[in-house]
């Protein structure tokens, strides 16, 4: 467990931390993007088929809590062909600007390459300029977009790739 005097982040899960993470997404994107109700069902539906294939050797959860409390999560979630997927990345607001993005990106990239992925992406949306600057920095850059209505709102859904 690494530790600071605000937060801690563990790297296993526990029961309840799932729903943590669909509630901690819901509420967040809902404040801050406009998202509806559908994004929620999105990250619940998502969450059952990371856990129906979660393999603690191959994949790896950052938990990131304060005060007893979820506060920020991130993933990486193997898939086939020995790629690897970033996933629900999402930090409350006033744990922001701390250096914990880069923390918790830097893990995700060693535990990348300690296991020896092969390559690996994360999709996201427009209106996250912060995220998208920590993708690109620690490599990935955006290899399509298309503009869509998902989740009640006019956005652009985008693909990263590791360079």
């Amino acid at each position: 467990m690494v530790s600071n005097r605000n937060y801690s982040i563990r790297t296993t899960l526990l029961p309840g931390d799932l729903s943590q993470v669909a509630w901690l997404h819901a509420k967040i994107y809902s404040q801050e993007q406009g998202f509806g109700l559908g994004f929620e069902a999105y990250v619940l539906e998502s969450l059952v088929e990371f856990y129906g294939q979660y393999d603690p050797d191959k994949d790896r959860a950052w938990v990131v809590e304060a005060e007893g409390k979820m506060v920020g999560f991130l993933c990486l979630m193997h898939r086939p062909d020995h790629q690897a997927q970033l996933r629900y990345f999402v930090l409350e607001k006033e744990f922001r600007g701390l250096g914990l993005g880069n923390q918790l990106m830097k893990a995700w990239m060693d535990f990348y390459k300690e296991k020896g992925y092969t390559g690996a992406y994360l999709y996201t949306t427009s209106g996250l300029d912060p995220a998208v600057h920590l993708y690109e920095k620690f490599g990935f850059s955006k290899v399509s977009e298309k503009y869509s209505e998902n989740f009640g709102v006019h956005l652009k859904e985008m693909l990263f790739r590791l360079s």
